[in-house]
């Protein structure tokens, strides 16, 4: 790699892993804890069926593998020394730098692939997605769109191979890739649609077609079967976990807004007003040149899976950004081949040197500037110290291991390996005396639960009469104010003594 890239990759794995213990274990993101808890269960049990079917199990398998090092690490530290006493809490910060791993590394694989248009193109393409913040974002934890991301990257770049060197083995490890990336999560299989668009680049020198695409297929369900051998093994819990997962995904109401509006509005911010427009015209002659020219297949590759993929995702009545994560490398190569291409009509226009290199200069800047400050502005608002950080550090070094504790604050979920903890909506109105004789020593009150107001009216209001009982019966022994360094609710520690 050259110079200029390792500095690329070195400055998006920094972004990656800049603040990657934020929230642990209190204030995990979404879904982590589904990863997280069968990895663990599947540590404590010695079985590797994960009886959970909502995600395959590719990139569980990978965190059991980083969990099963670490738990061997910590052993020999002296940490721990029997999986009965470990928990999900364990084990996220070592799952999270996996995922930042795998997340720099698309980067690399982005530059590969874009090679095929171009040094500088590659080099354009590998750095908007270094800085893109919804690929920041996600890289901090444990969840598949990374990998996923990963696995669909590197189906474009083995599809690419395969068009230009018609081989069996090159399908076969183009299909084996796409099986991965179905392995990792199911509406990964439309990866195939890659190598299988390659197959009809293969000219009278390469293998058959039909043996072409059925080696493609072949290496694609093997390949999701390695990943996810319990799909086999126990077919029942499987297909249940498959109906249930997809009667989730129901139509999108018509009545709701046009979801793929709201995705582009997610690319648009993220990637920024500038980098936006040369992504569209990027497309623009991505979907010219799948049509024209001898070079048709490899401009087709860039454009079969973005397609199939984007109508698959906008069809559901889910949405979150990070569904459309592993459309991102594709956007990036588009907008560096229009950044290019802009580069170039400037460099024929009769423009002075220095003038040419201010353009060149502007235009670079224009597409990465505010991604860039995007990702920065995330990264740092993740590591802000919120007041629910600040009650974590107080309970851990103030409450013993498995004492029992009622908390109604949102954004504090205490690990269940550590303390007998119960979140309720509210404590609003709770007799005292009942929580004591069910054996609650420990009380959480959080301004959110009573109220609705912003933050700076919240921080100036006390318990409501509501609370008047707890307050009476039990001693108030924290209290933590937000402030501007540490924004969130208001949050008041009790201890409820026992008679």
């Amino acid at each position: 790699m050259t110079t200029a890239l390792v500095l690329v990759v070195a400055a998006g794995f920094l972004l990656r892993v800049w603040h990657l213990g934020s929230g642990i274990p209190y204030a995990v993101g979404i879904d982590e804890p589904a990863i997280m808890t069968t990895v663990v269960r599947i540590l404590k049990s010695g079985s590797f069926n994960p009886h959970f079917f909502e995600y395959p199990t590719g990139y569980i398998y990978v965190q059991l593998g980083m969990a099963i090092v670490q738990f061997l690490v910590g052993a020999m530290q002296h940490s721990w020394k029997a999986v009965e006493t470990v928990g999900p809490s364990d084990f996220y910060l070592w799952g999270r730098f996996v995922t930042a791993t795998i997340g720099a590394a698309t980067i690399a694989l982005v530059h590969q692939a874009g090679l095929r248009w171009g040094a500088r193109q590659a080099l354009v393409a590998a750095g908007l997605l270094a800085v893109m913040p919804l690929h920041v974002r996600e890289s901090h934890f444990v969840l598949t769109d990374v990998p996923l991301t990963f696995a669909v990257t590197l189906t474009l770049l083995l599809s690419l191979r395969a068009s230009e060197k018609p081989a069996l083995r090159a399908f076969v490890l183009a299909g084996a890739a796409a099986g991965l990336a179905a392995g990792i999560k199911y509406n990964g299989l439309v990866a195939v649609s890659m190598p299988l668009a390659a197959v009809f680049a293969i000219g009278e020198r390469g293998p058959a077609r039909i043996a072409a695409a059925l080696a493609t297929a072949t290496a694609c369900v093997v390949a999701f079967f390695v990943t996810t051998p319990f799909a086999l093994i126990d077919l029942p819990a499987f297909l249940n976990g498959f109906g249930n997962l997809s009667a989730a995904y129901t139509a999108r109401p018509s009545a709701a807004d046009a979801s793929w509006l709201i995705y582009v509005k997610h690319f648009r911010q993220a990637l920024g007003w500038p980098a936006s427009a040369l992504a569209v015209a990027g497309l623009g002659l991505v979907a010219f040149k799948s049509f024209v020219g001898p070079t048709r297949a490899r401009w087709a590759l860039l454009l079969v899976f973005p397609v199939v993929y984007f109508y698959q995702i906008t069809g559901w009545s889910f949405m979150f950004a990070r569904y459309a994560l592993p459309i991102v490398p594709f956007l990036t190569i588009w907008a560096a081949i229009a950044t290019i291409r802009a580069i170039e009509l400037t460099n024929r226009a009769r423009i002075p040197s220095a003038g040419r290199v201010a353009v060149v200069a502007a235009v670079l800047l224009a597409a990465a500037v505010p991604a860039t400050l995007g990702s920065v502005g995330w990264v740092r608002g993740l590591g802000v110290e919120t007041t629910q950080a600040l009650a974590w550090k107080w309970i851990r070094s103030s409450v013993w291991r498995d004492q029992p504790i009622v908390s109604e604050a949102r954004g504090l979920d205490l690990p269940a390996e550590r303390y007998r903890a119960e979140t309720v909506r509210s404590l609003a109105g709770r007799d005292p005396e009942v929580l004591a004789a069910a054996g609650v020593e420990w009380i959480i009150l959080s301004s959110d639960a009573w109220s609705s107001r912003t933050d700076a009216e919240r921080a100036k209001l006390a318990p409501p009469q509501a609370y008047d009982g707890l307050m009476v019966r039990a001693q108030e022994v924290e209290v933590i104010v937000p402030s501007a360094e540490h924004p969130g609710p208001e949050i008041h520690i009790l201890r409820l003594a026992r008679h």
